[in-house]
């Protein structure tokens, strides 16, 4: 599924025969879902990072925090963001059209970040959508006008 946050999965999985497996929705350093992270593995719903590099929004390639941590490993900082939400427990499927950037996306398992990268990395959560607001009724009524 797709969307859905812990409100709406939980009345949805009360009422499904067939328990959904997957969430997908906008997850990334900016917008980390830790409720819902939590919420949704009590559930045994594994969450997946819609929007990983958060679109390049908020500077995310070039954000200094990523980038120096990026650079103690050799990694770029879409690697470092990357590895914070593998190491966070989210799955990843980052979208690139260019070969050696989807190389890059793949190399993230020769590094750890320490707890204080973690840290360091939790702190630029700000814990609202970069993009709109699932809960904002003029959005859903939006959504719904393009159907």
């Amino acid at each position: 599924m797709s969307n859905f946050g812990p409100d709406r999965y939980r009345d949805l999985q009360h009422f499904a025969q067939v328990k959904p497996a997957v969430n997908q929705v906008e997850t990334h350093v900016f917008q980390q879902q830790k409720a819902a992270r939590e919420y949704l593995k009590k559930y045994g719903c594994q969450i997946e990072s819609w929007g990983p590099f958060a679109e390049g929004r908020k500077d995310m390639f070039t954000n200094p925090v990523l980038t120096e941590i990026g650079k103690k490993y050799g990694k770029t900082a879409a690697q470092t963001a990357l590895r914070f939400l593998l190491h966070s427990g989210v799955v990843v499927i980052p979208k690139t059209t260019h070969k050696e950037r989807m190389q890059q996306n793949f190399d993230l398992f020769d590094f750890t970040l320490s707890a204080e990268d973690m840290a360091a990395i939790e702190a630029l959560d700000g814990g609202e959508s970069l993009f709109f607001s699932h809960y904002d009724p003029r959005t859903v009524e939006w959504f719904m006008s393009i159907l």
